[in-house]
């Protein structure tokens, strides 16, 4: 029971009422103890382990398709990083107002935590919630999204502006010739990783092909419903789209609304291999994918909290994610 309520964040006494049906617990609360039991029963093996433990929390403003991703990565890595032995509090929001958000960092620094790994946008008031945790001493790193004037010990991820460019030349590459704009999406302005790869996108077009026209469309929070109306508004007023660089996500949207103008772009280039991406790499309908390692990225978070500690003598921190290009020939086995 004691291990319930501090995976859950909550009292003894309220976890032994939610475990007996008792009166006198609200239900979002009943659901923070059974979600929990749920992580527990994740990561039972690392209850038997022994040696220093650390308690982290991730906390992500994401669509559920990321949110599965860290889950899954993480859960794969703890085991590995012993002797150290970590158990992971897990945070994780679709369509997340930064308000609740900040409520969320609040929260675990009145509750303490050995450390947070942090996906959220980069506003004031995530970054003052950030400094807070670090005077409470409770060190922050952001996961592929960075918060970069806050006081959070490090950023991990790819380099975001190499990879807008790096989609950039392949664009340029497929479509030599060719004529059309090509269109560039987002999930949300306020994620700094995002907008950093748009920036990268855009310089490295001006330098490739100039004289290509470059279409922003407007955030659509990564999810494919909000994504396909956008796409659908960009097809009914715009001149005629030849590429599409989606550096966020919705990637089924935007091609549903290609599918019903009856434009299909010559190339699109997105970002990640979640199961989504993969089945329209397959299908042929995205040309390739940049890709990074999700479970060496929350690897290298945990050990950069791990020296925080103490723990580890090398920082970890310097370390740079690699940019995979994944085509329909190079799926990773087991995808």
């Amino acid at each position: 029971m004691r291990e319930i309520a501090r995976q859950a964040g909550v009292s003894d006494a309220t976890v032994d009422r939610v475990l007996h049906n008792r009166p006198g617990v609200r239900a979002a609360t009943a659901g923070q103890v059974k979600r929990a039991i749920q992580e527990l029963e994740a990561q039972r093996q690392q209850l038997e382990l022994t040696g220093r433990r650390f308690m982290i929390d991730v906390v992500a403003d994401a669509p559920a398709r990321f949110h599965l991703a860290v889950r899954t990565a993480l859960e794969a890595e703890l085991p590995l990083l012993r002797p150290a032995v970590f158990r992971a509090r897990f945070h994780l929001h679709e369509l997340w107002s930064a308000a609740a958000c900040v409520a969320q960092l609040d929260r675990i620094g009145s509750q303490g935590s050995h450390g947070v790994v942090l996906k959220a946008p980069d506003v004031p008031e995530v970054t003052a919630a950030v400094d807070r945790l670090l005077a409470l001493g409770i060190p922050v790193v952001t996961l592929v999204t960075d918060v970069p004037l806050s006081r959070r010990l490090a950023y991990v991820g790819i380099d975001n502006r190499s990879a807008g460019a790096t989609a950039a030349y392949l664009v340029s590459q497929w479509l030599r010739g060719r004529p059309g704009a090509v269109a560039v999406t987002v999930s949300n302005d306020a994620f700094r990783g995002e907008e950093e790869r748009e920036m990268g996108f855009r310089a490295a077009m001006r330098r490739l092909d100039p004289e290509r026209p470059v279409l922003y469309l407007d955030g659509s929070d990564g999810l494919d419903d909000s994504a396909r109306e956008i796409m659908a508004r960009a097809l009914a007023r715009e001149q005629p789209l030849a590429g599409v660089y989606s550096s966020g996500g919705g990637n089924r949207g935007l091609l549903a609304a290609c599918d019903a103008a009856g434009r299909e772009p010559e190339v699109f280039i997105g970002h990640d291999l979640n199961a989504d991406n993969v089945g329209l790499l397959r299908a042929g309908r995205i040309s390739a994918l940049l890709h990074h390692d999700l479970r060496l990225d929350l690897n290298r978070c945990c050990r950069i909290l791990l020296h925080h500690h103490g723990a580890l003598p090398e920082d970890p921190a310097g370390e740079a994610s690699k940019i995979d290009i994944i085509t329909p020939h190079n799926i990773p086995a087991g995808l």
